[in-house]
């Protein structure tokens, strides 16, 4: 059995991205906010302890820059995996704001995190996060035996343990049991 650190990324800044009108997946290239950077910090100097010997993060540049200071701090390479990426609250990548997202997001809670029955909606599924988010947590654990450190968003935090709304630069425990 694998320990499992998942690490919700520090705040976002998001006004570098929104200043310049670019709609949707463009935000997934927000950097940290100084207050983003410093939750990145505290959580590697909290976690300095359990010997972690492995850190993998989503592709998308909070995760990546929180990744980055939590390796330094914690002298740990980062590797990335796509499938540790953010939830989609619309499949075409087009939406237009933080208004739009919370509107997604809204319908997913009123779902339960899944479409209703015969009807697809264009956000993806909690389900589907879970999946992709799995196999990817399978690829990096079996090549390692220490706790694992994954950097990652709060949609798959609340996909893989059912907690929602993690804070920015907090972790949940998270047992993963293997197949093979």
């Amino acid at each position: 059995m694998t320990q499992i650190y998942l690490v919700r990324h520090g705040e976002p800044d998001y006004e570098t991205v929104d200043s310049r009108g670019l709609p949707g997946l463009a935000a997934d290239t927000a950097p940290l906010t100084p207050q983003g950077a410093k939750q990145a910090e505290a959580v590697a100097d909290l976690l300095s302890g359990i010997g972690a010997t492995y850190l993998v993060s989503s592709p998308f540049t909070r995760a990546l820059h929180s990744a980055a200071i939590i390796g330094h701090r914690l002298a740990l390479g980062v590797r990335v995996d796509y499938d540790l990426r953010d939830w989609l609250p619309e499949s075409s990548g087009c939406w237009r704001g933080q208004i739009d997202v919370r509107a997604a997001q809204a319908e997913l809670d009123e779902y339960d995190g899944e479409w209703p029955e015969g009807i697809h909606r264009p956000w993806e599924p909690l389900s589907q996060v879970r999946e992709r988010a799995l196999e990817a947590l399978a690829r990096h654990t079996a090549s390692t035996d220490g706790p694992v450190l994954a950097i990652t968003h709060s949609m798959v935090i609340r996909a893989l343990t059912g907690e929602r709304d993690t804070p920015h630069g907090a972790h949940q425990y998270y047992r993963y049991e293997s197949n093979g």
